[in-house]
């Protein structure tokens, strides 16, 4: 996120200055430029916080150097005067760029954040303690950047949304919503726990998705090498000299001329499936055909779709207070899935039937189409009994033992799958190997030698 000040004349003369936060530079200058013309303003000065080295000391102290974010040089000129430094230099950082923290990073802060909430810890002090221990910079200097402006007094949501491409939106508004509600302990722990599922979801995921698929490429890869170029050297030479090549070794042999012939056409064939599935599941339309069609792989598919229910429930549960209340924690927990198209069929399909015709929570979700029987039945007792909140805990923690115990399993089964197909190639690659080894001439020490002796001469 980059932050902007902006200062701007009114048509009556009057000078105002404010600031905003946007993705880019970009996007704020056109933000920026919205907002007057629909005030009818003039902009005067626009000014981005940048980050700036300076080197300073105290009295007859050895010289240090730091960094401080500002929007320009004599803020921090000043900054450093007031606290009774002399200012050697400061100049603006050339290379600005801060990496987002490892997730690792935020889970453990907001873990450590609720244990010590927990403790009756304030937390300027707990943000104190974090700042210090903290070792990744980014997520360093966003907690000294959140403790100052709460310091002065600005509104915690509004402070931790600013930081959103740091700790992600769900994460900035679940952290922001604590500083204000009243159970501030309890939501950071519900958010710990959300955090450490989503992680160990995608482990799981990748582990069964994408470890295996990039495993049978690289596989094919090294295969497609082998038969290009290696097998051929040797195959080659028997055909030099008119030796009749046995069958999966002369098959071999015509699977590598096509190769070689067609080589721009098999890395297109190879690799532009794969380009275009990764562009399409980055656009809005193609990440959710995505999204939707991942729910339908088979046994994967339906453990996916019982993690993201089981998801939507934990944060459901954490942020409901009562069916006067309801939208909010439904459109929040359908973002906090990270499921475009489970996401969309709550936004568009279950809170508009819920705001407009009256409709009741569970039905509203029968009609969405992303929930389970079980989860539909469970949700409309809870419903009819005044304790959804309740059963939506009961349906996460339930989701959740079911979903890592047969995840676990299918995880297993397809390591076993993908050291069969491994097995089964490196035999097939022996087996022409072997044979290619038992190739003779014809006619043993005539031939073969006179076409040597030619070739020599």
């Amino acid at each position: 996120m980059v932050e902007f000040r902006f200062t701007a004349e009114k048509l009556n003369g009057q000078t105002l200055s404010g600031s905003l936060t946007s993705n880019s530079y970009h996007d704020g200058k056109k933000k920026i430029t919205r907002l007057a013309e629909k005030n009818q303003l003039k902009i005067k000065n626009i000014e981005k916080k940048s980050t700036f080295l300076y080197r300073a000391r105290r009295g007859r102290d050895l010289p240090f150097r730091g960094e401080q974010k500002a929007f320009t040089k004599k803020e921090v000129e000043d900054a450093l005067s007031r606290l009774g430094y002399e200012v050697l230099n400061v100049n603006k950082k050339l290379i600005d760029y801060q990496g987002k923290p490892p997730q690792t990073e935020i889970v453990t802060f907001v873990k450590i954040s609720a244990e010590l909430l927990d403790q009756k810890l304030s937390y300027g002090e707990i943000l104190t303690l974090l700042i210090n221990d903290t070792s990744n910079k980014t997520l360093k200097e966003t907690l000294k950047e959140i403790n100052n402006d709460l310091k002065k007094g600005a509104d915690s949501e509004a402070t931790f949304l600013k930081y959103q491409s740091v700790f992600g939106k769900f994460t900035a508004y679940m952290l922001g919503l604590a500083s204000k509600s009243g159970n501030m302990t309890e939501i950071y722990k519900a958010t710990a726990k959300f955090l450490e599922r989503r992680q160990e979801f995608k482990k799981n995921l990748r582990s069964a998705l994408i470890t295996p698929a990039v495993t049978i490429f690289v596989l094919f890869l090294a295969v497609l090498f082998y038969v290009g170029y290696i097998f051929p050297e040797t195959a080659k030479l028997f055909v030099r000299f008119g030796i009749d090549l046995p069958p999966m070794t002369a098959f071999t042999l015509k699977m590598s001329d096509f190769l070689m012939d067609y080589k721009y056409l098999v890395a297109f064939v190879l690799f532009a499936p794969i380009i275009f599935l990764w562009r399409m599941s980055k656009s809005k339309k193609g990440g959710y055909i995505f999204d939707r069609y991942i729910l339908k792989i088979p046994s994967l598919g339906s453990l996916i779709h019982k993690t993201l229910i089981e998801v939507y429930c934990r944060v459901f549960y954490t942020l409901y207070s009562g069916s006067a209340e309801s939208i909010e924690p439904i459109r929040i927990a359908a973002e906090a899935t990270g499921n475009r198209y489970f996401e969309d069929r709550i936004k568009n399909i279950a809170i508009p039937l819920m705001i407009k015709k009256g409709t009741g929570i569970t039905d509203a979700f029968t009609a969405s189409g992303v929930f389970t029987e079980t989860a539909l039945s469970r949700l409309h007792s809870g419903e009819e009994t005044g304790t959804i909140k309740n059963t939506a805990l009961q349906l996460a923690n339930y989701y959740e033992s079911e979903t890592v115990y047969k995840l676990k399993n299918l995880i297993e089964l397809i390591q076993v799958f993908i050291a069969m197909i491994i097995m089964v190639v490196m035999i097939m690659l022996t087996l022409v190997s072997a044979e290619t080894a038992t190739v003779r001439p014809k006619t043993p020490g005539t031939q073969i030698d006179v076409k040597i002796e030619k070739s020599i001469t």
